[in-house]
């Protein structure tokens, strides 16, 4: 059974290691996902603190994930971004996977921008396409919040109605039309791995209302409501499923799409955060 208990004391640990290190107190939380690093390159860096660093931290088994988290300012904005995150399929389990949110929460972070790389599942969509997360499907078979609850952090049964807050999506939406970003805004389906989609299970995803799949995400996101934040999503379509004419995807071709779309996706990031400012 996991303990909250336990996990609640690593988190002020780990919260009291970086508040000893970092000169700021960040507002915002960004979490870059698979090949999207880059879309934090107009961070101007205070700190950076590797993974292995701060105690309890799990540390980035994943290609193109940095495994650090850079402090500093964006669009003059206090923020604090994890450059890679941990999935349930590297072997961490749920209270791992979403330990940083838990810092952040101890921190004192109210607003999380969390993006991923995911495979897009609505015909419409097109590679390099950026998709605002409007819901989520949480098929991984795990929950963060399992086992007894810890008042302080959080109520037993939060609801998801909200979990993406509508008024971060109509921001980002009107940063998308400032910045002449075409967005999409679907629903975002999270799946175990590491074996990626069967065509049938594409076909079932998209009866059941997914525009996009991936491996990551929810966890971070149910943490983030447990913990009150204000969360905005957004994934970087890196490859288009077709179940009738399936292809391999891989991985290589995956994360150059993402690295290609995370410029677009670092400026609407911008415009989001100043936005936030305002």
């Amino acid at each position: 059974m996991h303990d909250m208990r336990k996990e609640k004391f690593k988190a002020v640990e780990a919260t009291a290691f970086l508040k000893n290190r970092v000169r700021t107190q960040p507002r915002i939380g960004l979490l870059a996902g698979t090949g999207l690093s880059e879309s934090i390159s107009d961070l101007q860096v205070s700190e950076t603190i590797a993974y292995v660093q701060i105690p309890h931290f799990p540390a980035s088994t994943v290609q193109s994930h940095p495994g650090r988290l850079v402090f500093g300012r964006l669009a003059d904005q206090p923020v604090v971004a994890m450059q890679g995150r941990f999935h349930l399929y590297e072997g961490y389990d749920p209270l791992q996977v979403s330990f940083p949110i838990r810092v952040m929460q101890e921190m004192g972070i109210q607003t999380l921008i969390v993006t991923n790389a995911a495979g897009g599942l609505n015909p419409a969509y097109r590679p390099g396409d950026l998709m605002l997360i409007a819901d989520h499907l949480n098929l991984t078979g795990f929950n963060p919040l399992v086992g007894p609850n810890e008042e302080s952090w959080g109520v037993r049964f939060p609801h998801m109605a909200f979990a993406y807050a509508p008024d971060l999506l109509k921001l980002a939406e009107q940063a998308g039309r400032n910045c002449r970003i075409p967005l999409q805004k679907g629903v975002y389906a999270a799946l175990l791995g590491p074996s990626l989609e069967t065509p049938a299970e594409i076909r079932f995803l998209r009866t059941i209302g997914a525009d996009a799949v991936g491996l990551s995400t929810v966890h971070e996101v149910i943490v983030g409501v447990h913990a009150g934040m204000r969360i905005l999503g957004v994934s970087i379509i890196t490859n288009v499923h077709d179940p009738e004419n399936p292809a391999p995807a891989v991985l290589e071709e995956i994360i150059a799409t993402a690295e290609k779309s995370s410029k677009t996706l670092g400026l609407l990031l911008r415009n989001v955060v100043e936005a936030l400012h305002d």
